[in-house]
């Protein structure tokens, strides 16, 4: 690790091969769609692509449950139990 420190401090912000192949590493692990296919070789920028689509489709899922959570606290009585649970999630 202090290799990686120093290459970096000295003056330069590029990121190495190493760094690259770790960062992709991690992803694979933590992309479900990836991780389905384990035994399959993904190209780096398959892996990228796949990490943006999934960021993207969480960001889709979390705008819908918002949507879905401000339609609930519509419907209900806002000094509720339920309503300081609603309002807490969004």
């Amino acid at each position: 690790m202090s290799g990686r420190r120093s290459r970096q401090s000295g003056g330069s912000s590029r990121i190495s091969d190493e760094q690259i192949i770790d960062l992709v590493s991690k992803l694979q692990q933590l992309i479900p769609e990836i991780r389905s296919r384990r035994s399959e070789k993904v190209s780096a920028s398959k892996v990228l692509q796949e990490t943006c689509n999934y960021i993207r489709n969480l960001h889709r899922e979390v705008d819908d449950l918002s949507e879905r959570l401000s339609q609930l606290l519509a419907t209900i009585d806002a000094d509720s139990p339920e309503a300081a649970i609603i309002r807490s999630l969004i």
